[in-house]
């Protein structure tokens, strides 16, 4: 805890980076008591303040239909944590594990599995979502689905690179000769000391999923309206700059504000748990 707080207080990228993240996720949690017109996070119509720019109350001023551009901010950002931790609970498990097995077993396995691997990630991300959303119904659940099916591919690659330098380790050869079978050196042995680095891959890819679904979002096919998106949000805004320029520049500052937090304390996670190390 001390090396900790040392790193975090004697960097002051890595203090800025925890402070962004934090206001974000207290944002995300506490976006209907913020927010000063939560109903505006629906389909709401107000056609007395609509296209108005920033004044009290509404400090980034009003969409096209006159919803308050910061309420649809706090609860776009719960929207995109959500969309981030779902998508990194499906796609970390999966690529970790099959890193391990790859990495360890070896012989057709490995081979199997990371062509597999390589396959994915000879596709550009966005293009694969995109394929995949042009297929399915553009819904918050099939666009988690799409970025999952892009993501695991990394955690296989970086997984299964720790695991080919440490199976030949002397902790992992005790290990086999006193009888312990493949599943406890992999989960048991090899693991822990992949979890630096997953962790820390983890707090950086975050940001990159917030940054992915609002790409999608821009081009129609991530979260649908009325359901409030920082991607969609930009979108249409854009076809309106530069006159009613808060309808995108608002929200593309607070997609600028998490992404950059989320690397801010992946580079910190670095340091420290290569500190630990």
């Amino acid at each position: 805890m001390k090396r900790t707080l040392f790193i975090l207080l004697s960097n002051p990228l890595s203090l800025l980076g925890v402070i962004l993240v934090a206001l974000v996720v207290l944002c995300a949690i506490f976006a209907n008591v913020i927010a000063p017109f939560p109903s505006h996070a629906g389909a709401v119509v107000d056609f007395v303040n609509f296209n108005k720019p920033p004044q009290w109350p509404s400090i980034m001023g009003t969409d096209l239909v006159g919803r308050d551009i910061f309420s649809r901010i706090l609860f776009a950002y719960r929207i995109s944590l959500v969309l981030g931790v779902v998508v990194l609970s499906i796609a970390v498990p999966v690529g970790v594990v099959i890193g391990l097995a790859a990495g360890y077993l070896g012989g057709w396995i490995e081979y199997c599995l990371m062509r597999l691997t390589d396959v994915f990630l000879s596709v550009p991300p966005l293009v694969l979502a995109m394929s995949i959303m042009g297929v399915l119904e553009p819904t918050l659940l099939n666009g988690m689905l799409a970025v999952t099916a892009m993501w695991w591919p990394w955690y296989t690659r970086v997984v299964y690179n720790i695991t080919r330098s440490e199976r030949e380790e002397g902790y992992v050869l005790a290990a086999e000769v006193i009888g312990a079978g493949p599943a406890h050196v992999m989960f048991r042995e090899i693991l822990p000391n992949c979890v630096p680095a997953i962790v820390t891959k983890m707090t950086l890819d975050l940001g990159f999923v917030i940054l992915i679904v609002s790409s999608l979002s821009f081009l129609g096919l991530g979260v649908q309206p009325p359901t409030p998106d920082l991607g969609s949000m930009v979108a249409e805004g854009a076809r309106y700059l530069p006159d009613s320029w808060w309808l995108t520049v608002f929200p593309a500052l607070a997609i600028l504000v998490a992404v950059f937090g989320f690397n801010l304390v992946g580079d910190a996670l670095r340091e420290i748990l290569g500190a630990e190390q």
